[in-house]
């Protein structure tokens, strides 16, 4: 009877580890397939824009085949990278996002480490509300923010508007709530014991926090630099509303305002100037993606 018993599951055990592969072999084309589509919805805009970008004014105008080159020329590239107006547009945009990235870490680290791990009443009410805020968009905070930096300038006599250092007051409304959240979980991940023994040793909040859990928590907080930077350099409606003089405006409103004059539209230059302006974003993400990941996935765990 066991023998028999044995005979007739064997068949019933191969048959489930057949389905098993054809089911994971499935899987794995759909997998396949999703991401090839993927890859070309994504990879077709800057590929167009790459091609756009090697030709000449008259070879655009012509209306020749989009998706290829006849005669290449790097004249786009040169024209902008010997522009001053182009170079300066580029350089605010380098210190806007360095300071505000300098900012956003000065306060988000404090606070994310407050709430997170110096637990007092409220404290999970008020996580919550700073990631609550980072959810009104920005297309209805500029006109509160207008109308106050309005006033400021108006009392205080210090000119506000028109200035791209305007841009390190309201970029941090975007920055600091996000990468809070961000830290907040991070630092919620780190178990209890490692402050409870610094406590117990005699440190205080302040150095716990900048002898142990900075050096631990740092795949958060190089995800939350770079979160912070990329906003603050892709940003348009803020410089936009806030920056009207060319000499005060960011990379990403600067192409957009000089390179399309009435209903011309100075193509070639346009995707030049898109693709050496994503071009610092692209980078840090090739060497520190990992640590970004690492970073945001941190709160799923604790311990």
């Amino acid at each position: 009877m066991s023998t028999l018993a044995i005979d007739k599951s064997g068949p019933t055990r191969k048959v489930k580890y057949r389905s098993m592969s054809r089911d994971r072999a499935w899987a794995l084309r759909w997998s396949y397939f999703f991401l090839v589509l993927f890859a070309i919805f994504s990879l077709t805009p800057p590929i167009y824009m790459l091609i756009t970008s090697l030709k000449s004014s008259a070879e655009i105008s012509a209306a020749t085949n989009p998706w290829w080159v006849f005669n290449p020329t790097l004249s786009n590239y040169v024209e902008l990278l010997t522009s001053n107006q182009f170079l300066r547009f580029f350089w605010n945009s380098a210190i806007v996002s360095i300071v505000v990235v300098i900012v956003t870490m000065l306060i988000s680290i404090p606070a994310a480490f407050a709430l997170a791990r110096m637990k007092f009443w409220g404290s999970t009410t008020l996580a919550t509300g700073v990631f609550l805020t980072y959810l009104v968009p920005d297309s209805l905070l500029f006109i509160p923010l207008f109308k106050m930096l309005a006033v400021v300038q108006d009392v205080t006599g210090i000119t506000l508007l028109n200035k791209w250092y305007v841009l390190l007051f309201i970029y941090p409304t975007l920055t600091v709530p996000f990468c809070t959240w961000i830290m907040i979980g991070y630092f919620a991940s780190i178990p209890k014991e490692l402050d409870e023994a610094a406590l117990i040793d005699g440190a205080s909040w302040l150095q716990t926090l900048t002898r142990i859990f900075i050096p631990v928590a740092l795949p958060g907080l190089i995800a939350a630099t770079i979160f912070a930077f990329t906003v603050s350099w892709a940003q348009f409606l803020y410089p936009l509303v806030f920056t009207t003089s060319v000499d005060q405006l960011v990379l990403p409103v600067g192409i957009t305002t000089t390179l399309i004059k009435g209903d011309v539209f100075n193509w070639g230059q346009i995707m030049t100037g898109a693709l050496l302006g994503a071009a610092p974003p692209l980078i840090i993400y090739a060497f520190l993606m990992d640590y970004y990941i690492a970073g945001l996935t941190a709160g799923a765990t604790k311990g």
